[in-house]
């Protein structure tokens, strides 16, 4: 492949029991987070008809509870990335 075809990042998420924590950590300190799916895809009303309830996809649940998106985007600085980084690890000591 050449230079011009490479992945694209649009979403780096991590993992944490404490995801809302987290997320209020790091906005007080002007870094924005995202949740993308609060809600599972059997939960969804517009999937309803079709699918589950609370409890038949359980791993699916604890993912849309603990998942964090953090900045990601093309012209993020190393700096910023330290910044993020030095907050996270700021929240978890």
């Amino acid at each position: 492949p050449d230079a011009a075809n490479h992945a694209v990042y649009n979403q780096f998420v991590v993992r944490t029991s404490e995801r809302d924590a987290l997320a209020e950590h790091l906005q007080g300190h002007g870094i924005g987070t995202k949740i993308y799916y609060p809600i599972p895809l059997h939960l969804q009303k517009g999937l309803a008809p079709m699918t589950g309830k609370v409890g038949d996809y359980p791993r699916a649940e604890e993912v849309a509870r603990t998942c964090l998106a953090l900045p990601i985007f093309p012209e993020l600085r190393d700096e910023e990335v330290d910044h993020v980084i030095d907050k996270i690890q700021e929240f978890c000591s």
